[in-house]
């Protein structure tokens, strides 16, 4: 009898949850591969704006099915007037009004079907979620990576 009841503990531990401890805060630094860190940006041809698609940047494998946390900004995708439902995470104000938008893998695909308040999207936002190494392409911008988010709160310094 006491082998099925450790069984079962142990079974309930593996369907648990992740604790907020068991997502690692991450900066926009981690999401671009150690090889491409040190090039210099794009130049922007300010006078043709379109003349400079966005940027092609490589994935960082490691963080793929990774519990992370990370700040950023919203561009909305989906949702209503009261929530958004899917939105591109990217790294400062204002990015993807912007031609070009930042390289790809500094563009995150965010899906949270729970949906966030329109009012708290508009300054910086923390997500926490499973991130992927899988891109999307969308009006707005291509993302190197897509994120199932599991909270979405308004940033506050730590």
């Amino acid at each position: 009898m006491m082998k099925w009841k450790i069984v079962a503990l142990l079974a309930s531990l593996l369907v648990l949850p992740a604790t907020a401890a068991d997502y690692k805060t991450i900066d926009w630094d981690v999401l671009i591969p150690e090889g491409e860190r040190l090039l210099p940006p794009p130049q922007v041809n300010h006078e043709d704006p379109m003349s400079v698609p966005q940027p092609v940047g490589g994935v960082n494998k490691k963080l793929d099915q990774q519990n992370v946390r990370i700040p950023g900004f919203v561009v909305p995708l989906e949702g209503d007037a009261k929530k958004i439902t899917a939105f591109l995470l990217v790294p400062y104000f204002g990015a993807c009004i912007h031609v070009p938008p930042p390289p790809t893998n500094q563009v995150i695909y965010v899906s949270y079907p729970k949906g966030a308040p329109v009012d708290d999207l508009w300054d910086a936002i923390w997500v926490k979620g499973k991130m992927r190494t899988i891109s999307s392409s969308h009006e707005m911008a291509t993302a190197s990576y897509s994120m199932e988010a599991v909270e979405v709160s308004v940033y506050e310094e730590e």
